[in-house]
């Protein structure tokens, strides 16, 4: 009995120094923000041996070197148009084509500067805002591809719809088309090598970003690649939030029918697209490498008229690219912000300027969904939407189905859509893309949309929220401490 004490003893102790020196790595050799760096100190003080493991999977900071490189960019003559954007966008001589993007001059000059996100400004966009509608536009295109198809997703399922595009894949891939299918492993953890046999057998090619090293850990878990690009022949660009999964053709009952925004878009921006693609296709699948070549940059011919940034961020990046540029967006707002996020947990910038921009009048106008797909998450964005409630922002349930669009919208004439949600894990943890559009007819129709999504919302008041149960109170307390790492 007396050894066995011993030896818990010394266990103990010994749990008590890797903590200390735990946290003493978060404090002094990490150097997170405060947030984050209190949020884990609790996870490690209320659960030491367990939070030491969950420290150890997703608290590990990404090292900030620059993980894309890309050579073509010279080639393509990219520097020297970013160099003229930014002379031009600085000088007071020099005017845009189109009134929003004169107005927004420092937004674009931001994403310019910290981005290297060229502004193209004769594109066309499409605006697909339901799950069917945007599956078979993407069949059709893919199907007439002629070239080569670059497809990218978070999520990638092998269920009825993720079989018909890899079956569709897989026919181009035999008819000559160059294919290539890019995925993260943890987001599309289902996807078995054996479901792409037959494509890879027709000379498709796959790429699966930040895979395990060894069959269960994941030293990379916390980083995932949250992207959802598509490129075919250059010509035709998706960019939204869309997965692939029969959920969001609304055919899972837990979330019922998915409210979902995906951008199809022809003009200049699909070169956009193809450089995210290939910086990340280069990153992920190295024995793959694409390297420059005009036949992946065909001159892109549009009617159009419609300016747009493709702006990426990530965890190995200094800037929180896309969080800045909807905290500017939501700065420069002078009538309404309206916002469509399935996640509310910003941080208290964004947090700040929203109820600053409410308390002066704005009309701040919020939709969240009716109910969770992650529980902690839903949690600490009903604690953060009470904040907006008790400055008089309007804040809409989605009742609808699940709503899981990454829309924002500002005094209908600026847009974004993209996949970054308002939360610390967009903003800080994966690897993200958002099309910030500077056109007013974009901007009105999304606007459209948003309130014909009104139609099937409920209002929560003020009144609703602070008569909610002390056990949703609770959850939402502990949810809230945990936000900056959620």
């Amino acid at each position: 009995m007396m050894i066995e004490l011993s030896v818990l003893t010394y266990l103990s102790i010994a749990l008590i120094i890797t903590n200390i020196l735990l946290a003493s790595i978060l404090i002094f050799i990490e150097r997170k923000d405060a947030q984050s760096t209190w949020a884990w100190l609790l996870i490690l003080f209320f659960i030491p041996f367990f939070g030491f493991i969950i420290y150890f999977l997703l608290g590990q900071t990404l090292s900030r070197r620059k993980l894309f490189k890309w050579s073509g960019i010279k080639k393509m003559g990219l520097e020297d148009m970013i160099q003229r954007q930014q002379d031009d966008v600085r000088s007071p001589h020099f005017h845009f084509g189109n009134e929003t993007a004169n107005q927004h001059r420092d937004l674009i000059y931001m994403h310019l500067m910290n981005n290297e996100a060229v502004l193209t400004e004769n594109n066309t966009v499409d605006i697909l805002n339901d799950g069917k509608m945007k599956f078979q536009q993407l069949l059709t295109d893919i199907r007439a591809a002629k070239t080569f198809i670059h497809i990218q997703y978070y999520i990638f399922r092998y269920d009825g719809i993720g079989k018909e595009v890899i079956d569709a894949l897989t026919a181009r891939a035999a008819a000559g088309v160059k294919v290539r299918l890019l995925y993260d492993e943890l987001g599309s953890r289902s996807l078995r090598k054996k479901f792409l046999r037959p494509f890879l057998e027709a000379g498709g090619e796959v790429g699966v970003f930040f895979p395990s090293k060894f069959a269960i850990i994941n030293f990379r878990l916390n980083f995932r690649n949250h992207r959802k690009l598509v490129n075919i022949d250059g010509k035709i660009g998706y960019i939204g939030g869309f997965n692939v999964g029969d959920e969001y053709l609304g055919k899972k009952k837990r979330f019922g029918y998915w409210r979902d925004t995906h951008l199809r878009i022809q003009g200049p921006a699909v070169q956009a697209i193809q450089t995210r693609f290939i910086l990340d296709w280069n990153q992920a699948a190295k024995e793959y490498y694409i390297s420059y070549h005009d036949r992946y940059f065909p001159p892109c011919k549009s009617s159009g008229n419609v300016p747009l940034q493709i702006v990426s961020s990530g965890p190995d990046s200094e800037s929180e690219q896309i969080k800045n540029g909807y905290l500017k967006m939501i700065m420069s707002a002078k009538k309404s912000i309206f916002i469509q996020t399935p996640y509310f947990i910003p941080d208290q910038t964004l947090l700040d300027a929203l109820r600053v921009a409410a308390q002066t009048g704005i009309d701040v106008e919020i939709m969240i969904p009716n109910k969770p797909d992650h529980m902690f998450v839903y949690w600490a964005t009903t604690s953060h939407i009470g904040e907006m409630l008790k400055v008089g922002a309007t804040v809409y349930i989605y009742e609808g189905g699940f709503i899981h669009n990454k829309v924002i919208i500002i005094d209908e004439t600026l847009s974004t859509v993209g996949t970054a949600n308002i939360d610390q894990r967009s903003f800080k943890l994966n690897f993200e893309v958002n099309a910030f559009i500077y056109d007013k007819a974009t901007a009105r129709r999304l606007s459209a949309d948003f309130r014909a999504d009104v139609e099937t919302s409920s209002l929560l008041t003020l009144s609703d929220y602070e008569h909610r149960p002390k056990r949703t109170r609770f959850k939402e307390s502990i949810s809230r401490l945990l936000s900056p790492i959620l």
